[in-house]
């Protein structure tokens, strides 16, 4: 047998589909009602987050250009800085390169006057060598002529002195 009486057994989903308006009225009221007590908040506050979001651009904007403008000055000063760098290592080597020409020249005038100092050196040992050989065989004529000499000399300045102050 079959049996043709109807479910009686009431479940969930009977009673929701059963009453759809209602249920799509409390929905749209809570959004409604969420909705407008969100746009309340705002107004009262005077704080939406739109606008909190573009102040914080504008604040990182402000920031990243002030950051920049620092970067720039940085650069700048390190550029300076390296230029000055740049030209004393420059003067420091126009003053090395002239003191490596002093010290040159220095180096050949001391060669020169050494170089000289050797010849004079020479000249003089072959003047006592000659001298030494030329005074042992001169020696009896040559210590009393000067001797003469020397006195003969005096007394005419001295007499010649007199007659031109008489």
């Amino acid at each position: 047998m079959i049996d043709l009486r109807p479910d009686t057994k009431p479940n969930g989903f009977g009673r929701i589909g059963a009453q759809p308006i209602a249920l799509a009225a409390v929905a749209l009221a809570v959004l409604v009602t969420g909705t407008g007590s969100m746009a309340l908040w705002r107004t009262v506050t005077a704080n939406s987050p739109e606008q909190d979001r573009i102040l914080a651009a504008r604040l990182l904007q402000a920031r990243s250009l002030q950051i920049s403008q620092q970067l720039v000055e940085k650069t700048k000063a390190l550029d300076l800085s390296q230029q000055d760098a740049i030209d004393q290592l420059q003067r420091l080597q126009d003053d090395v390169q002239t003191i490596k020409t002093a010290l040159a020249a220095q180096q050949n005038e001391a060669k020169r006057l050494s170089d000289e100092m050797t010849s004079l050196s020479a000249a003089i040992d072959n003047l006592r060598q000659a001298f030494a050989s030329v005074q042992p065989s001169d020696t009896p004529h040559s210590s009393a002529q000067p001797a003469e000499n020397d006195s003969k000399p005096h007394a005419r300045s001295r007499h010649r002195r007199s007659r031109s102050k008489g």
